[in-house]
């Protein structure tokens, strides 16, 4: 796995997690509030798998 994920998008990867877990353990939001927890390891792990599909990468290029 090579990293694709910048360190802005792990950032908020990461915080968007934390609140989707937070928020789905609190009762405000049901049981889908559980897909933070894609988003908080795609920014620990900084890999995204869909990011390849796609194209995208957000790290900087080692010059």
């Amino acid at each position: 796995m090579q990293r694709n994920v910048g360190n802005l998008d792990r950032s908020l990867r990461i915080a968007a997690g934390l609140i989707l877990i937070g928020l789905s353990l609190s009762g405000v939001i049901g049981l889908w509030g559980w897909i933070g927890l894609l988003l908080l390891a795609s920014g620990i792990f900084r890999f995204c798998p869909a990011y390849p599909l796609l194209g995208v990468n957000t790290c900087k290029s080692k010059s």
